[in-house]
C-alpha cells in the first residue's frame, strides 16, 4: 500500500509540474516560451511569457500565429496561471480575455471552451487546467501526424505541390496541417516540389514556410502570390494544400487572404484543390461561410513591410487601405477535406461535421 501511495505522490507531482517541448513553444514547469515569429528567418527570439495580458499581445501582433497554436499558446498561459495558484474566478477572466483576442481562428475558442468546461467538472481546477492544456498539445501532435498520413496517400512520385501562407510546425504542435501533409510526402520519399506563396501583406510564406522547408531540407521555390496562375497555365502546379482557420458546417472555410483566389484559380486549370485541418477547426456552430467573422488588421500590414530588416513603407503615408486577414473559400472549390480522420469530399467531410 506504500508504495502505491508513493507512486500516486509521484504520479500527481508529474502532473503539476507539466513539462512539453515543441518547435515553437515550450512549457516547464510553469516556465512558457514561445518563438518569436515576428522575427523569423533572420532570429530565434524566445519570448519569456510571464502573463495572459502578455500573450494577448503576442498572439494579436502576430508573434504567435496559426489557428491550432493560437489556441495551444492561450490554453498552456491559463495552465501558468493555475500553477502560479491563481483562483477560479482569475483563471475564468484571463480565459475570457484571450478567447477574444483573434476572433476568425475557431481553435482558440474550442480549447477555451474545452477548459472551462473542464474546470466545472472537477473539484481541484488548478490541476484540471494543467491536465487539459496537456491533452491538447499532445492531441494536436497526434492530429497532425494522423492528418499527415491521409494527406500524403493522394500525393504522386514527383508532384509539384503549391501552398500559402504558414501551416507547419510554428501553426501547431506537431509536423503541421498542410505542411505537415508535405513533410510526410518527403519523407516517403516522393521527390516533391514545394512552390510557397509568398502571403502578402505579412509575408507569412516567405518567413516562415520557406525557413521550415529549408529547415526541412524539402526542395521548394518562393513566388509572388501573384505569379501562382501563370504557374498553373504551364503545368507546373499538380496539387494546391491550404489550410485552415475556420471550416463552416457546410465545408466552406477560412484561411489566410488568398486562399480564395487559389482555389478559383485551380478550379479553372482543373488542378486538385485541398484543405488540410484537424477537427478542433470545424466550427459546426456556424453554418456556411457568411457566419465567419473575418478579422480587418491595422492599415501600415499594407503600405509597407515591418521585420528583423526594420519597417519599410513604400505608400504615402496616410493612404486608404483595405487590409482583411482572411478570405472564405466556397466548398464547392474544394476537392477534398484533409482531416485527422481522412481524405474527405464535401457530402463525406459533412458527415465528419461534430454535432
Amino acid at each position: 500500500m506504500r508504495l502505491i501511495f508513493l507512486f500516486t505522490l509521484f504520479c500527481t507531482a508529474l502532473n503539476a509540474n507539466l513539462v512539453l517541448d515543441g518547435f515553437a513553444i515550450r512549457y516547464n514547469q510553469g516556465h512558457l516560451h514561445v518563438l518569436n515569429q515576428q522575427k523569423l528567418p533572420h532570429e530565434e527570439e524566445w519570448i519569456d511569457v510571464q502573463t495572459p495580458q502578455q500573450m494577448v499581445e503576442i498572439i494579436t501582433s502576430l508573434k504567435v500565429r496559426g489557428a491550432p497554436m493560437i489556441g495551444i499558446a492561450a490554453v498552456l498561459s491559463l495552465s501558468q496561471l493555475a500553477e502560479r495558484g491563481a483562483s477560479k474566478e482569475e483563471i475564468q477572466k484571463a480565459a475570457a480575455l484571450l478567447k477574444v483576442s483573434r476572433p476568425t481562428a475557431v481553435n482558440l475558442a474550442i480549447y477555451i471552451e474545452r477548459m472551462m468546461a473542464d474546470i466545472e467538472k472537477n473539484a481541484d481546477y488548478r490541476q484540471t487546467v494543467i491536465d487539459t492544456a496537456a491533452a491538447i498539445y499532445r492531441e494536436d501532435v497526434t492530429l497532425c501526424d494522423n492528418m499527415g498520413a491521409a494527406g500524403a496517400d493522394l500525393i504522386e512520385e514527383g508532384e509539384q505541390i503549391l501552398t500559402i501562407c504558414n501551416t507547419g510546425s510554428l501553426a501547431t504542435a506537431g509536423i503541421g496541417t498542410a505542411l505537415g501533409v508535405i513533410r510526410t510526402a518527403h519523407a516517403q520519399g516522393k521527390k516533391i516540389h514545394v512552390y510557397a506563396c509568398e502571403t502578402r501583406p505579412l509575408l507569412q510564406g516567405g518567413r516562415l514556410t520557406a525557413w521550415e522547408l529549408e529547415q526541412s531540407g524539402i526542395p521548394y521555390t518562393l513566388i509572388c502570390d501573384n505569379m501562382a496562375a501563370m504557374l498553373m497555365s504551364q503545368g507546373k502546379i499538380n496539387r494546391v494544400l491550404v489550410g485552415a482557420d475556420r471550416i463552416a458546417a457546410n465545408g466552406d472555410f477560412a484561411n489566410k487572404i488568398g486562399t480564395y483566389s487559389l482555389a478559383v484559380l485551380a478550379n479553372h486549370h482543373q488542378i486538385p484543390f485541398h484543405v488540410v485541418a484537424p477537427y478542433t477547426t470545424i466550427d459546426p456552430r456556424c453554418p456556411n461561410g457568411d457566419g465567419i467573422k473575418i478579422e480587418q488588421r491595422a492599415s501600415d500590414e499594407v503600405r509597407g513591410a515591418a521585420g528583423s530588416f526594420g519597417k519599410v513603407i513604400w505608400s504615402p503615408s496616410h493612404a486608404p487601405v483595405y487590409n482583411p486577414a482572411f478570405d472564405v473559400t466556397p466548398a464547392p472549390l474544394v476537392t477534398s477535406y484533409i482531416l485527422d480522420t481522412g481524405s474527405w469530399a464535401l457530402d463525406e467531410f459533412l458527415t465528419q461535421v461534430p454535432k
